[in-house]
């Protein structure tokens, strides 16, 4: 009989080095290791869509977006993820090189094989994050926006009635039209 393999277990901080030296990109949970795979032309377009108007709208102030490349590590669930958008105001994050750990706002566009992890259980642990008041769920083929905002009593309430106007930022005072989102997709 064989010895059982031994298990290398990986903290966050392990990870995100690990991760620096790699030439794909992965996300981290609960020490297991998940190789993410390419997007799709129209989820690369609205992400830039989205980022575009973002960071016009930023700039000069004291918050930044960051799109695609950059980590998020949300430390009460051992986790690190790669959003497609977040925003952050917080002055760590903007000192921060690997990884942000303070998004006001975090943006997915989704995909076939990604949506049910975005509105589950990758919700689920962004919910952890003290400083996110708005996540953001846009679905590229049924041209839906859907904005996820923090109540004052810590609840997350669905702004269904904005998602027909646009992309709707309260937290940062931001709105573009659907127009803008889906253009060019």
């Amino acid at each position: 009989m064989g010895l059982p393999q031994c298990q290398v277990v990986m903290t966050t901080q392990d990870f995100i080095e690990w991760e620096n030296m790699q030439p794909d990109k992965h996300e981290f949970v609960a020490g297991e290791v998940f190789a993410m795979t390419g997007a799709r032309r129209v989820h690369v377009t609205v992400s830039g869509n989205c980022f575009a108007g973002l960071k016009a709208h930023l700039r000069g102030g004291p918050c930044r977006a960051f799109m695609l490349d950059m980590k998020l590590a949300v430390r009460t669930a051992d986790a690190v993820f790669y959003p497609d958008i977040l925003v952050t105001c917080h002055p760590d994050d903007l000192k921060a090189d690997l990884a942000m750990a303070h998004p006001k706002v975090i943006i997915e566009v989704l995909s076939e094989s990604t949506a049910a992890y975005d509105r589950g259980g990758k919700f689920a642990m962004y919910r952890q994050l003290d400083s996110l008041e708005e996540y953001v769920l846009i679905d590229p083929d049924t041209r839906r926006v859907d904005v996820f905002r923090r109540q004052a009593s810590g609840d997350w309430l669905l702004m269904a009635s904005e998602s027909e106007q646009g992309l709707i930022l309260k937290s940062i005072d931001f709105a573009v039209g659907l127009d803008v989102v889906f253009e060019d997709v």
